[in-house]
């Protein structure tokens, strides 16, 4: 027997108060003159339905990110760069969402994924006081916004667990105003925050956690200008886990004695498939959508690029890292030099493959080869020529065509295509990435070093406080990054919202 489809919810009042009722109304003009309503403008411009009901997470969580303006850094459909729920899978499979949804914690680690900068309090950690404080500041700036976790239960609607952005406050009556969106089961709606907080104070049976509630806020510039961490593949794990535990123990070897041998202690050991974990940010789009020049957008993207790819270069740790690459000791199946010739349409390759994942928000799969690769120059608006790596990607019986925009290659400005024997110093070389990453291991890495002077050498080489400052927010951004992974490796992302990652 077919079962009849539900047609949206009655919703309970009181305790809520519809947002399209006359009293709902009153509450908005008033909340309105009382400068406690500066948040809704950019929400209600950017509020979404969930498109799955499980989705309530990723759904506010997109919607909050838009509405902050943060760049996802890759495309949505089309050439457009946007947020979706779809792409919103770092912490936690989209599968998995969809069979259960999503916990506090993996919310919460999405957004610093993503970029945003995230202030996170379970009930246990907060009072009613510090969260009313909170509402009102996010509702009085449109620069935060607040995403809360809470039971339904507790205000008399259907339903558990659910996310849902807050879009404002009445100071006067005590009422928060949730911008739910189950849109398809209720409208949004007041509520008094005593109660909403109640609902917030509730254990989730899945994690053992209480609710709660999070500001996420935009950062004073993108993070992951060039390089970033990925646990889209199973392979980080392993290396999250190499890094962080296995490292610091190896170095406590007596035979340590010099630069080059720390270097090689971690690089020998390195799991094979490390270039799944750490990960260039590219310039990517469709040819079509390209044609001929370089925008001033991507221009300018691309020059700051260039500008932390060439802070990574004068670091003095890059220089023994290079050396070590380039000497006869570090002939390993998985570090190779990036100036060999040879190695060419292979990398070109990988390259535009990598960029039609990002494309198409398929990193990680396995269906993609590309053919016709070629590296060339385009004009970029008065300014000096930017190298493009071209190439026709094959998924299946489908094909397209990607450019992908690089920093700092050197190249002519002629066309080189696959099979050429030019060389070409692709971005990204492996000693930059690799430089990167031992720049973002945590100062206790090194801490088992025996030999005091070489320690003394290592800590003036990883010191952050003397990078530059676009190269320090870099690795700051990739060591968050590492801690939260960590932290997912060992399932804590629950546990621990609010410790410092580093």
């Amino acid at each position: 027997m077919a079962m009849a489809g539900l047609y949206r919810r009655l919703l309970p009042s009181p305790p809520a108060i519809d947002f399209a009722s006359p009293q709902g109304k009153e509450l908005f003009m008033e909340a309105i003159h009382s400068g406690t309503m500066e948040n809704f403008y950019r929400l209600i411009s950017y509020f979404q339905t969930q498109s799955e009901p499980a989705y309530c997470g990723l759904a506010s969580l997109s919607m909050v990110l838009n509405a902050l303006a943060i760049d996802p850094g890759r495309k949505w459909k089309g050439p457009w760069r946007w947020f979706d729920e779809s792409m919103l899978d770092c912490c936690e499979p989209l599968e998995k969402v969809k069979a259960r949804g999503i916990s506090f914690g993996k919310l919460v680690c999405l957004a610093q994924c993503a970029g945003a900068k995230v202030q996170a309090f379970r009930t246990n950690h907060s009072t009613i006081n510090d969260f009313r404080k909170y509402v009102m500041e996010c509702s009085t700036s449109d620069d935060c916004h607040l995403i809360s976790s809470y039971n339904r239960a507790a205000l008399k609607q259907t339903g558990t667990g659910h996310f849902s952005p807050i879009g404002g406050y009445h100071a006067g009556k005590d009422m928060a105003l949730i911008l739910d969106v189950a849109r398809f089961k209720y409208p949004p709606h007041w509520v008094p925050l005593p109660i909403l907080w109640d609902a917030m104070d509730n254990v989730d049976e899945t994690t053992g956690q209480r609710r709660g509630f999070m500001l996420v806020s935009r950062p004073h510039r993108e993070p992951g200008l060039l390089y970033t961490l990925s646990c889209k593949h199973e392979s980080w794990i392993g290396i999250a886990k190499y890094l962080m535990e296995d490292v610091p123990l190896l170095l406590k070897s007596e035979s340590v004695k010099d630069i080059q041998k720390v270097i090689s202690i971690i690089f020998t050991s390195l799991p094979s498939n490390f270039e799944e974990f750490i990960k260039w940010v590219a310039e990517v789009r469709r040819r079509e959508d390209g044609a001929q020049g370089v925008s001033p957008e991507e221009n300018a993207r691309l020059s700051v690029k260039e500008e932390v790819l060439r802070q990574v270069q004068d670091t003095g740790l890059y220089k023994h890292v290079t050396e070590y690459l380039s000497s006869a000791n570090s002939c390993r199946r998985n570090i190779t030099t990036p100036n060999n010739g040879d190695n060419l349409p292979k990398l070109a390759a990988s390259v535009c493959c990598h960029g039609a994942e990002i494309l198409f928000g398929k990193s990680g799969s396995q269906g993609y080869c590309c053919r016709e690769t070629c590296v060339k120059c385009l004009e970029a608006n008065g300014r000096k020529p930017i190298t493009v790596v071209c190439g026709t990607v094959v998924n299946g019986n489908s094909e397209q065509g990607v450019d992908m925009l690089l920093p700092s290659s050197e190249s002519s400005s002629t066309c080189h295509c696959s099979g050429s024997k030019d060389h070409i110093w692709l971005h990204p070389a492996e000693n930059d990435v690799l430089t990167a990453l031992l720049l973002a291991l945590p100062a206790e890495t090194w801490s088992g070093i025996k030999e005091e002077k070489l320690l003394e050498e290592i800590y003036n080489l990883v010191s952050i406080e003397n990078l530059p400052t676009f190269l320090q927010e870099e690795v700051f951004h990739l060591r968050r990054q590492l801690h939260l992974l960590k932290r997912c490796q060992e399932n804590k992302v629950d546990e621990v919202l609010s410790a410092p990652l580093f």
